[in-house]
């Protein structure tokens, strides 16, 4: 018997429509029809139970553990969940740049470099932040289609960046959700599989992500030991609770002292930090915050900081601490490290800018020496200033 499992999508709708109505495909697969070694319309042999063939699709650290994961699946001859396991990374100068590619060089799997996917035949693909749309021709490749190891609980925080998001919006929950790839867009597939877990106090996105790693981890696993009835029993995405996590910019990172309050900067300083350094104005020259902690009451009985009013971005050094304090909309953060053409501690930045300006200015009310908001220029305001230069040099 053949079956035909290349126009499966056809009829099925953009945002999913495994639910109700399950395609043939994924009947036939999921054991309502058939018998066992079942053929696709090119004569592939498709297989109703594992050891499954795996095509991985990933790039950073999260992707790593979930690729590690799936090598020690493959590497357990006794439980034989996976035959095959070969990886998709993108073109990078540096492999040390790549966890994924560096895990698979180490493991002596067989690495491919984006959009070159191989010749190998496979039953199902996985990725795990991959970043790039796959079209659907590649994903009809897969009897299986292709599964996506989400860092979120879809569909909150659809995009590139959703364990920043989690951390910078101050969410209290997150999860992971294992869902199917569709063509076109991003993360809006049907869901197989998803869990949730209490995001942990104060957490870093990098903290978090090595909970979800794991996690995701051993959801696919579990998702791909019963692969034809989880499919069979996939859901659509609710349509409400919709958000987008698009990647972070440079200008993100540029705290907005008037605007931002104390907790909003110290979830920016979670969210990124480990990517991009925030960043500040001082004295027309670009400053980066290395190092943020909480203020304590005793830094804020300090005699410097009461009874006067004083303007978002003022800085006063606490010797006490050896802590900058800096003025924000309701209140005051410390910053311990800065990076000023090199790295300064606190004290270093009082001794070596701060005092001096002091000295200089005995009678200049402190709001006047102070950190700005940083304004980076836009896409648009770089791209016209390209463009004036090439016309310069035409001239």
């Amino acid at each position: 018997m053949r079956v035909l499992v290349r126009r499966c999508w056809a009829s099925l709708p953009a945002g999913g429509g495994v639910g109700r109505r399950s395609s043939p495909q994924w009947r036939t697969l999921a054991g309502l029809g058939g018998p066992a070694g079942l053929e696709d319309g090119q004569g592939v042999r498709v297989r109703k139970k594992p050891p499954w063939r795996v095509l991985f699709f990933g790039t950073d650290q999260f992707a790593r553990e979930v690729l590690r994961e799936l090598h020690a699946a493959r590497e357990n001859k006794e439980e034989e969940l996976i035959e095959k396991l070969e990886v998709i990374t993108v073109p990078s100068p540096s492999p040390n740049r790549l966890p994924v590619k560096q895990y698979a060089v180490q493991s002596q799997l067989p690495v491919y470099e984006w959009p070159d996917v191989g010749p190998g035949e496979y039953d199902v693909g996985v990725v795990a932040s991959f970043g790039r749309l796959l079209s659907e021709a590649l994903i009809l490749k897969f009897p299986y289609g292709i599964l996506n190891v989400h860092p979120s609980c879809l569909p909150r925080w659809r995009g590139p960046a959703p364990i920043i998001h989690t951390v910078l919006h101050g969410d209290t929950v997150t999860g992971v959700t294992i869902m199917q790839i569709r063509p076109k867009r991003f993360d809006v597939g049907p869901i197989l599989k998803q869990e949730t877990i209490p995001v942990p106090p104060k957490s870093t996105a990098k903290e978090l992500e090595a909970v979800l790693s794991r996690l995701g981890a051993n959801m696919l696993i579990s998702v791909l030991k019963n692969l034809p009835e989880s499919l069979n029993s996939a859901r659509q995405q609710p349509t409400e609770g919709l958000t987008h996590a698009p990647k972070i910019s440079a200008g993100t990172s540029c705290i907005k002292w008037e605007e931002q309050t104390s907790d909003e900067i110290f979830r920016l300083y979670r969210a990124i930090a480990d990517v991009i350094p925030l960043q500040t104005l001082w004295k027309d020259n670009t400053i980066k915050l290395l190092d943020l902690v909480e203020v304590t009451s005793s830094a804020l009985t300090d005699p410097k900081l009461i009874g006067q009013a004083i303007i978002p971005g003022s800085i006063i050094y606490h010797k006490q601490s050896k802590i900058l304090l800096v003025r924000c909309k309701d209140g005051w953060i410390g910053v311990q490290s800065v990076m000023l053409k090199k790295t300064l501690t606190a004290t270093d930045f009082y001794n070596g800018y701060l005092h001096p300006w002091h000295q200089k200015n005995p009678q200049a009310h402190p709001s006047q020496c102070r950190f700005q908001t940083l304004r980076l220029p836009t896409k648009q305001q770089q791209k016209g200033k390209k463009i004036v230069a090439m016309q310069q040099c035409i001239k």
